[in-house]
């Protein structure tokens, strides 16, 4: 009974409960007041903003059941640019004038509990305003649920279905019912918006989770009076307010908010009437986007005629970037591109019909097109092209452009499918290439723009590279594979599969290259499915069979894939096992780059990479650079959400120099996405070896088929496959590829050919006639640079738009004429220009204008009112010339004209603006400055609190808001008085060049808004300009710049300033003279003060000069005691590790009376190395490096020491018995002192004038002179001011005193006698090696150049410290740097540098070439005068692998040890080339009854026997042995060279592959080329670098025993009575015991061959080898190893007998 009765309770309540949804009733019409803005710009009041308001009355009146009419009376529009609050809105009367009879047409809503449905409008109201009227609508939308006060749920609204938030309230004694509603548009469940130029880029989840870049919420109340029927809104306010800032809003950003106040007027009775036309549906509540989406925010354009605008400003253009680009051209390009939007696609054609034929206007057109867009652009360029409209070169520019640019639909893929199957298309490699990786782009565009994207779009692409693979077409496979990897499409993974090894039965038949590209095709599949692609990339990596390269492409897709905790983990495991070093280097190291990972996106990978690597690290941190690498290297801000990565990835699969692949790649993050702006990849797989070696043989030469022929009879021999040359790079742009190019050997030869053949000299002529006949270019290249857009309604109905567009124009003028006397032949050679006088006339214009605008704001084809920053770039660098060549006569003039009318050469302006206008009145626009100058002074005391809250109203209002309204206004004076606007910043510079008469300056102006906060994006607000001018300097008029340049015996003609020893010596008297009168002017002078000059130039700056050449005569003409009879002499040279002493100390010097100066030095040597001793406890860093064994016995006090032996013989002594008492530096100074200018003595051999050509003919500029003194080996240079008065100058001699010798002065200041260095090179001997020493001294330095010295040298040290050299702070010479370089060996330096504070050294330094001295000399003697072919052999030697046997010790091409044990009297292949072309080979035999070694070389045509005689190393070729005196022996056709050295001999046959094959009595060695590494085979290895992996047998399988593996390269014998007398062959042989194998008994058979005696011969000597087995049930019928015995998998391992040395019968078979 209770519960019926509280059941009927409830029901009754439930029957007389108020209905909160609003209502309007039948047969009234409910007026309201209407009023809403929509206002942009920062939030601080006192700046500018931009906005619109409406206002109006709203009718509502029911004409059905939930059916409702809606009109507006009175409608206002309104628009604002101004400080904000104090400037007004400003009425926009001709819009809304304009707009009235839209704005005034009822519509009709469906509505119903508190929901809007659909609307009905007729035809002739525009999208726009009905977006209007849906902002009033979406006032009207309440889901109210009786049973709940407060709950969330996914709402419609006009900005799409968002989360929202309602709080429901009753205030029962007003009778009003209260809602609060907030939304929430960050969390949209269907976000209307519209993204226009993001489809490369990647929204970055980790980047937003700490910051975001776009923020917006929305909250409406309403005042609701409650009724039986319905509640009646008596009220309702909605505020939304979005952020945005590029750099995170939580550090400043700008805003757009919205405010909408609806208020209940009365109740009519007059309903409200449709007018007379149609009502049909036009959508619901949610926006519809109208003619904004083809609306630049840039400007608003009245177009009432769009094909006469189109030709007007193609006319501007046209006209006004031919010789310089006009300020205003990026702009008027905008313009035009906004006019073909706009234009229908008939107006487009007639328009090019019309102006097709006009050169500048068709540039002009194909330009913009692309920039249309939409399919229209596709559409035009593809009917032009099939019509033969456009040329190759037009076509491909245009394809290019419009791929990108056009936005992906579905007419503009079947535009480019349609395109792709072209037959014109098809047959230009270049346009087929374009296209169809276009088609891969466009269809990921609309992937990524479309949540559901169709398999159809890539189902062609799929049908064809099933036929590709059917017909085995290459290069139609690579193609199809980067289509599909542009595309990214998740079911093209299938179809890729097919293609991989392990997946499809097709890969096995793929070239390599076609497996990689198949797997690079995963990577833009793998941003969609990262799962999917982990699985097969996983698989691809863990098969060790594969391909090395394919597996580390495979990591490369993987690690892109953002790899879990434990994947990573997993690859750490098998990269701990892995055999193949190549693979193990490569991912170690890419782990270990991304463990100094900062981008958000990747923090977990590094987290997983930075375990994994402490797992690895001590076993692969010493992998040297031949193997391959991943680096990584990225700085990422988080407060900005900005930053860069870049990664590059080095792929080698052999050690060699060149890698087999190399991939770049940049990334940049910014505002919360990433994308991938840049990869280049390059192949260079065959391309070391097809430049370096041979021709390939023919099948059928006698060399092919001997190797052949002996190949054959190794057991399951396998040859290598040959790396095909190929070079091949590709290009991506936004993670997809726009270009590929692949060079094989055929190219390069057409290449060749090209220019070697006649072609070269018709061509050649052909363009020297155009130079002749005058050569005029005018050249613009218009470009939208980017255009991006975020378009999105806001609450009030109107779009907010977030844009940023670039747009550029370059433009260059080139004129040239050129003229030849005599006249050229016709069939003239290039030799014939140096018997011309070649007159050259020039003039070059380049300019650029750039405009990049940044936009937020009401972006409408009606009005906009917007937040504008806008950047302008324009320079100019116009540049006209004459040149004059001489060659006859040796003159050469060139001369630099001035321009007229161009002063300024670069500006940049960037400014803010706040801009509001409409299309109906454009002259009343208003633009706002965001920072007014006078607005600055006026700003409040209140807001100024507001803006320092930071700073100062912390500290004094506690924890109050930054809110100015809660801020107190009595803060004290003082704290006011420091709140002070800063002025704009303005500095200008400038520098004249007075001699040339050219004055350039810099003027940089800025204002920002960093003042009211301390951001990025405040500091970028405001205007900022910057102003680059070259004008004429005051001063005489300048009418040229000339450069004269005259060599020959008319040089001294040239000469317009003679300095001699007349102008500037002086006598002795006068010196004392002017010495005393110093004195007495100068108190307190010493005795010891150096004389000035005297001359008549210097007198005036005596006091800053001094005379260096009186120095040099007083320092050579003392004369002191000898070092043994001078000790303080001794004691200053005990602190020194040289002889050789500074410019500052020569005048102490002590001179040596003794006959030799090679005892005098080597004393003081003696006297260096136990002064060096006694101090060697200074620290010293050790060297990390390793070095050779010559440099490792060097101590460290023969280091700082380093005593060196010079070669120098002096030459120039005034007699032979006081030569050898002369030093160098003496022998220098004897001759600079004959003659201090070489002027008197000799005419110039080169006179250098630059001069300005005055209007009144005065002489002024630089002029440099050139002196050679062939008697003395001596070149002296001075280059002087041609001013009269000006005497300072630069002097710099040079004396060659031997072949070993070189000595050189240079002196600058006043008749060059302020500052002076010296420096010596010389050749001779550290520590009994070939030295070179460099030194260089110095008296006297400018302070500026003591500090950029004391930089560069602290700066060399911190580098040396990085890069492991040793370095000792140590006391040496003051004022004195010396380097020292001492060949240590015929590919090491020791380097020791000495500088005054600082001992700096590092031994062993490798080199990548072999120095031309010892062996590698007499070896480059081969080469005669090829220069080319020197160095080719001098790089291939050092990069050789080299395998040796010392005994019976081999040691690898990869430098593992073993020991071989020999069969008797059989051979070994040694090494050999493995790939079909069998370049080589070399084999190793015992002798049986000498027990010595022979060496067999097949090469070319020849066969080499090297074998000892006698104690000696003879040599035969073909058979015929070859005397040791007629060595060396050069080849007559290829390029193999055998002579002896030292004990043995040696062939060098680099060409072929052979580097040096080098036997003697205990010993031999050989070594193979670079690119032969990972192409050999044989005894020595495959010289890869993969010491894992050495033991292979000739099948391809890895053993693990080192005497099965060398018997398995043994040359089997085929009978006991060969003459070979081998009696051994390979067969598998059966384990004696039976085995227990998986719980059965079993027989089992070796699978890897066993060296046996002949059928009929017994063993000798024999040894244990340990191979692998296969076991059978011992049950079994098989009692023979079958013929797949060495196919089969090893089941276990035991010992087996070898036989080593056979004995056979007379009955053997």
């Amino acid at each position: 009974m209770k519960v019926l009765l509280l059941a009927l309770t409830v029901a009754l309540a439930a029957g007389y409960q108020v209905n909160f949804a609003p209502e309007f009733a039948t047969g009234k019409t409910y007026v309201y007041k209407y009023e809403a803005f929509l206002m942009g710009g920062l939030p601080e009041e006192g700046l500018a903003r931009a906005g619109v308001k409406v206002s109006s009355k709203v009718l509502i009146s029911a004409v059905a059941p939930d059916t409702f009419m809606l009109k507006l009376v009175g409608p206002e529009l309104f628009e604002y640019s101004g400080i904000w609050p104090k400037d007004p809105f400003v009425p926009a009367t001709k819009l809304t004038s304009a707009l009235a009879a839209q704005l005034l047409t009822p519509i009709k809503f469906e509505y119903a509990n508190g929901v809007v449905r659909k609307l009905f409008a007729p035809a002739g109201v525009s999208a726009t305003v009905l977006n209007v009227y849906r902002g009033i609508l979406n006032m009207l939308q309440l889901n109210i649920k009786k049973t709940q006060n407060v709950y969330e749920l996914q709402e419609p609204g006009a900005q799409g279905v968002c989360k929202t938030h309602y709080v429901i309230s009753e205030d029962t004694k007003a009778d009003r019912i209260l809602v609060t509603k907030t939304k929430d548009l960050n969390h949209c469940q269907e976000r209307i918006i519209k993204d226009i130029g993001l489809a490369y880029t990647e929204r970055c989840v980790e980047c937003e989770a700490k910051g975001k870049t776009l923020k917006g919420a929305a909250a409406y109340n309403y005042v609701m009076k409650p009724a039986a029927t319905g509640a009646l809104i008596l009220e309702a306010t909605a505020t939304e307010l979005i952020q945005f800032s590029p750099f995170n809003i939580m550090n400043g950003a700008a805003q757009m908010e919205a405010k909408q106040i609806l208020t209940f007027l009365e109740i009519e009775k007059t309903p409200v009437e449709p007018i007379r036309a149609e009502y049909i549906i036009r959508g619901s509540l949610q926006y519809e986007f109208a003619t904004e989406l083809l609306q630049t925010p840039i400007q608003l354009m009245r177009i009432s005629n769009a094909e006469a605008q189109i030709v007007e400003i193609l006319n501007h253009l046209v006209t006004f970037n031919v010789a310089k680009v006009h300020e205003d051209a990026p702009l008027k390009f905008i313009e035009l591109i906004q006019l073909l939007r706009v234009a229908r696609f008939e107006s487009i054609e007639a328009l090019w019909s019309q102006l097709k034929a006009r050169p500048d206007y068709r540039h002009w057109i194909l330009n913009a097109v692309p920039a249309i867009g939409t399919h229209v652009a596709l559409r035009f360029i593809k009917e032009k092209f099939i019509a033969d409209d456009l040329t190759i070169a037009e076509a491909a520019q245009a394809l290019i452009a419009s791929v990108h640019m056009v936005t992906a639909d579905l007419e503009a893929i079947k535009l480019v499918e349609g395109l792709a199957f072209n037959h014109k298309i098809q047959e230009n490699p270049v346009l087929r290439e374009i296209v169809m990786l276009g088609y891969g782009t466009m269809v990921a565009k609309y992937c990524a723009e479309n949540p559901v994207c169709p398999a159809e779009f890539v189902r062609p692409i799929h049908e064809l590279l099933v036929e590709a693979v059917a017909k085995g077409k290459t290069e139609d496979l690579v193609i199809l594979l980067k289509v599909l990897g542009n595309a990214g499409h998740p079911s093209s993974l299938k179809p890729i599969m097919k293609l991989l090894p392990g997946f499809g039965s097709a890969a096995a038949a793929l070239p390599m290259r076609v497996q990689i590209d198949a797997v690079l095709a995963l990577r833009n599949i793998a941003k969609e499915e990262p799962r999917m692609i982990q699985e097969v990339a996983v698989q691809l990596f863990m098969d060790k069979a594969l391909h090395a390269e394919l597996r580390m492409v495979a990591a490369i897709v993987l690690f892109e894939t953002k790899l879990p905790m434990g994947l990573v983990t997993t690859l750490a495991d098998a990269v701990m096992n892995e055999a193949n070093l190549q693979v193990a280097s490569f991912v170690y190291s890419y782990m270990k780059a991304m463990t100094k990972n900062t981008a958000p996106d990747f923090a977990a990978v590094a987290t997983a990479c930075n375990v994994a690597v402490k797992i690895l690290s001590p076993k692969f941190e010493r992998l040297s650079y031949h193997f391959s690498k991943a680096l990584y290297l990225d700085a990422y801000h988080n407060p900005w959400m900005m930053g860069a990565a870049a990664s590059a990835f080095y792929i080698n699969d052999a050690a060699t120099v060149l890698p087999r692949a190399v991939v770049a790649k940049a990334r940049t993050y910014l505002a919360g996405a990433y994308a991938d702006v840049l990869e280049v990849g390059v192949r260079t797989e065959g391309i070391q070896e097809a430049l370096l070696k041979i021709p390939k043989a023919p099948e059928d030469a006698d060399r092919i088929t001997k190797m052949k022929h002996i190949m054959k009879a190794l057991s399951e021999w396998r040859t290598h496959p040959s790396s095909l040359p190929l070079a091949s790079v590709y290009v991506k742009f936004f993670g997809q590829e726009i270009a590929f190019a692949s060079i094989d050997k055929a190219i390069v030869d057409q290449v060749i050919e090209l220019a070697t053949g006649p072609g070269v000299h018709t061509y050649g002529r052909k363009a020297l006639d155009a130079l002749l006949s005058g050569v005029s270019f005018h050249y613009a290249k218009p470009m939208l640079v980017a255009e991006v857009r975020r378009i999105f309604p806001t609450a009030v109905g109107l779009p907010m738009e977030l844009s940023f567009y670039t747009a550029a124009v370059a433009a260059a003028s080139v004129e040239f004429q050129a003229t030849v006397t005599p006249p050229l032949p016709e069939n003239f050679h290039a030799a014939h220009l140096l018997k011309t006088d070649i007159e050259l006339k020039a003039a070059l214009t380049p300019s650029v204008s750039m405009y990049t605008y940044a936009v937020m704001g009401v972006n409408t084809a009606l009005i906009q009112a917007a937040l504008m920053s806008r950047a302008r770039v324009h320079t100019i660098v116009p540049a006209k010339m004459e040149a004059r060549l001489d060659m006859i006569k040796g003159n050469f003039k060139i001369q630099a004209l001035p321009v007229q009318g161009v002063d300024k050469i670069a500006s940049a302006l960037v400014e803010t603006l706040a801009i509001a206008r409409n299309v109906e009145d454009l002259a009343a626009a208003k633009i706002t400055p965001m920072i007014p100058a006078e607005v600055a002074t006026q700003l409040s005391r209140e807001i100024f609190t507001s803006k320092i809250t930071s700073k100062i109203a912390s500290s004094l209002a506690g924890s109050m808001s930054r809110s100015s309204e809660i801020i107190p206004v009595d803060l004290p004076t003082k704290i006011t008085h420091k709140m002070k606007i800063p002025k704009a910043f303005e500095k200008k510079m400038c520098a004249a060049l007075e001699t040339f008469g050219i004055k350039a300056c810099t003027e940089i102006e800025s204002q920002n808004a960093a003042f009211i906060r301390d951001c990025p994006l405040y500091a970028m607000i405001g205007k900022h300009a910057v102003f680059v001018e070259v004008a004429p300097a005051a001063g005489p008029v300048i009418e040229k710049i000339e450069i004269e340049i005259q060599v020959g015996d008319k040089a001294a003609e040239k000469i317009i300033k003679v300095i001699n020893i007349s102008d500037e010596e002086e006598t002795t008297e006068e010196k004392n003279v002017l010495l005393k009168l110093r004195k007495i002017l100068v108190p307190g002078l010493k005795n010891g003060t150096r004389s000035s000059s005297s001359s008549s130039s210097s007198r005036s700056v005596s006091s800053r000069s001094s005379s260096s050449s009186s120095k040099l005569r007083s320092r050579s003409s003392s004369s002191v005691s000898s070092k043994s009879s001078s000790s303080s002499s001794s004691r200053r040279k005990s602190k020194m590790a040289d002889v050789d002493v500074p410019l500052s100390k020569r005048s102490k010097r002590v001179s040596s009376s003794s006959s030799s100066a090679s005892s005098s030095q080597s004393s003081i040597r003696s006297s260096s190395s136990s002064s060096i001793r006694s101090r060697s406890s200074s620290s010293l860093r050790s060297s990390s490096s390793s070095s050779s064994s010559s440099s490792s016995r060097i101590s460290r006090q023969e280091i700082y020491d380093m005593k060196f032996t010079k070669n120098h013989i002096h030459q120039h002594a005034v007699s032979t018995a006081r030569a050898n008492s002369r030093s160098s530096a003496s022998s220098f100074e004897a001759i600079y002192n004959k003659a201090k200018y070489l002027a008197n003595a000799v005419t110039p051999a080169v006179t250098i004038l630059i001069r300005a050509v005055r209007a009144d003919h005065k002489v002024q500029g630089y002029q440099i002179a050139a002196y050679l003194d062939k008697a003395t080996s001596r070149v002296q240079i001075i280059f002087a001011n041609l001013a009269e008065n000006d005497h300072w100058r630069i002097c710099a001699d040079g004396v060659m005193l031997s072949y070993h010798k070189l000595m050189a002065k240079i002196a600058w200041g006043i008749e060059c006698k302020q500052y002076e260095t010296e420096i010596t090179a010389e050749t001779g001997l550290a520590s009994q090696d070939p030295a070179f020493r460099l030194k260089l001294t110095w008296d006297k330095l400018p302070h500026s150049m003591k500090r950029y010295a004391k930089e560069i040298s602290e700066y060399i040290s911190r580098v040396a410290a990085a890069a492991g050299v040793s370095l000792a702070k140590v006391k040496n010479i003051r004022n004195q740097i010396k380097l020292t370089v001492a060949v240590a060996s015929e590919r090491t330096l020791n380097v020791v540098l000495k500088t005054p504070k600082r001992t700096m050294y590092k031994l062993g330094v490798g080199l990548p070439i072999y120095l031309p001295i010892g062996e590698t000399a007499a070896e480059l003697e081969a080469y005669q005068d090829n220069l080319a072919d020197k160095i080719s052999y001098a790089i291939t030697k050092a990069h050789a692998a080299e395998c040796t046997m010392v005994r019976d010790v081999l040691t690898t091409f990869n430098n593992r040890r073993y020991k071989n044990e020999m069969p008797h009297s059989c051979y070994q292949i040694l090494a050999q080339d493995c790939t079909p072309e069998l370049k080589f080979m070399v084999l190793l035999k015992r002798d049986f009854t000498q027990e010595q070694n022979l060496i067999n070389v097949k090469i070319a045509d020849i066969d080499v026997d090297l074998y000892p005689k006698d104690n000696d190393v003879m040599v035969k070729v073909n058979g015929l042995e070859i005397p040791i005196s007629n060595l060396p022996y050069q080849h007559p056709t290829g390029k193999i060279q055998i002579r002896q050295r030292g004990e043995g001999i040696a062939l060098h046959a680099p060409s072929h592959g052979l580097q040096e094959v080098y036997f003697d009595l205990n010993t031999w060695k050989v070594k193979v080329v670079d690119w032969m590494k990972g192409q050999t085979c044989g005894l020595c290895g495959k010289a890869d670098g993969e010491v894992r992996q050495e033991y292979r047998t000739p099948n391809g399988r890895l053993t693990k025993n080192a005497v099965s593996y060398s018997h398995s390269w043994v040359l089997p014998s085929k009978s006991c009575r060969d003459s070979s007398e081998c009696y051994m062959k390979l067969e598998s042989v059966k384990l004696e015991k039976q085995m227990i194998v998986q719980g059965e008994e079993s027989k089992c058979y070796s699978v890897e061959p066993v060296l046996r005696c002949l059928p009929g011969c017994l063993p000798l000597r024999t040894t244990t080898a340990t191979v692998g087995f296969h076991c059978i049930p011992a049950d079994s019928s098989l009692s023979r190893p079958a013929a797949l015995i060495y196919e089969k998998s090893v089941d276990l391992r035991e010992t087996a007998e070898a036989h080593l040395a056979c004995r056979c019968t007379a009955q053997c078979a």
